[in-house]
C-alpha cells in the first residue's frame, strides 16, 4: 500500500462510493474502504474522520462558495441570493453528476445520511442569513432570503441528479428560482 501515492483522498472517495453503492453504508467498514483504494486505515484517518465524511467532506469549501459569491452591494436580499446561486451552480460541472447521483442515491438510502444532508444545508442558511444581515438587510428578510435561496439550490440538485436529466445545473437552477418568484408574484 503506497504511503506517499497522490491522489489519496479521491481514490478514498471514490472506493467508499462504490462499496457504498455495492454493500450498502452500513455494510462496508473503513478497513474496506481503504483496501479497495489501496492504502491503510491510517491514510484513511488522514483524510476524514469517519466513513460518512467520505460524501460530506467539502462542506466548509461548499460553505465558503456561497459566502465568498455574496456581493458587497445591494439592499435587495433576493438579487443577492440569486447572484450567489449564480455562482455555486459553477461547483456542479457535467463531469461531476455521475458521482453526484450515486453519492445522492446513498444519502437516500440512509436515514442518518439524510439528517447530515439537511444540517449541512441547514447550516448554510443560517451562515447565509448571517452575511445577509451583515449586509444590513434586516433579520427576517435576510432569513427568508437565505432559506429560499437554498430551497432552491436543493431543488435544483435533486432535479439536477435525477436519471434522465440533461440539462445543465445553472439551467435547472433558473428554472427553479423563476418558478419561485411566478409563486410569489
Amino acid at each position: 500500500m503506497g504511503r506517499w501515492q497522490g491522489g489519496a483522498g479521491e481514490r478514498l472517495k471514490e472506493a467508499a462510493l462504490g462499496l457504498f453503492a455495492s454493500k450498502g453504508y452500513d455494510g462496508t467498514t473503513v478497513a474496506e474502504i481503504a483496501a479497495a483504494a489501496g492504502l491503510t486505515e491510517r491514510t484513511f484517518f488522514r483524510h476524514f474522520s469517519d466513513k460518512k465524511e467520505v460524501l460530506f467532506v467539502d462542506q466548509a469549501e461548499f460553505e465558503r462558495t456561497f459566502l465568498d459569491a455574496l456581493p458587497e452591494r445591494s439592499d435587495d436580499p433576493m438579487w443577492l441570493i440569486s447572484a450567489v446561486l449564480d455562482t455555486a451552480a459553477g461547483l456542479f460541472p457535467e463531469e461531476r453528476r455521475e458521482w453526484s447521483r450515486a453519492r445522492q442515491r446513498v444519502i437516500d438510502a440512509n436515514v442518518a445520511l439524510r439528517e447530515r444532508e439537511l444540517l449541512k444545508l441547514s447550516a448554510l442558511a443560517v451562515a447565509l442569513t448571517g452575511a445577509l444581515t451583515g449586509r444590513g438587510i434586516d433579520p427576517i428578510s435576510a432569513a427568508l432570503a437565505a432559506e429560499s435561496g437554498v430551497t432552491v439550490f436543493r431543488t435544483a440538485f435533486t432535479v439536477w441528479v435525477t436519471p434522465d436529466e440533461e440539462r445543465g445545473f445553472a439551467e435547472i437552477q433558473q428554472t427553479v428560482l423563476s418558478r419561485l418568484q411566478t409563486l410569489l408574484d
